[in-house]
């Protein structure tokens, strides 16, 4: 099995990010405790399609030294395809039933809403 990272070229918040990827989810969270990162960074289904995290450029040029295999673009679009949850469908928010109960044919407002 094998980690991968892209260039880190997306600028946010000061810094340089990039992806971190691997053939299987659980193989991905060992790689990102090693580097230090928190559980909670992890980004995967219902957010995303695609596990991964995403890492500063610093993190970044640590992973390589750990062994993640540096991608192009067009390489990481393909570890993205090849390892996202088929069928992914993000979550839609709740409906919120209305409480107010109305007679038929009164408008919301006459009701009291």
């Amino acid at each position: 099995m094998a980690v991968y990272v892209d260039a880190a070229i997306w600028k946010w918040v000061g810094h340089r990010w990039c992806h971190l990827l691997a053939d299987d989810t659980d193989e991905l969270h060992r790689f990102a405790a090693q580097l230090g990162l928190k559980r909670s960074s992890y980004q995967g289904p219902p957010k995303t399609s695609a596990p991964h995290y995403d890492i500063t450029g610093f993190e970044r040029d640590r992973a390589v030294r750990l062994g993640a295999i540096e991608c192009s673009r067009d390489e990481i679009v393909a570890v993205f395809r090849r390892v996202r949850v088929r069928n992914f469908k993000r979550r839609e928010p709740k409906v919120v039933e209305d409480p107010v109960e109305q007679e038929p044919g009164m408008s919301r407002w006459a009701a009291g809403s």
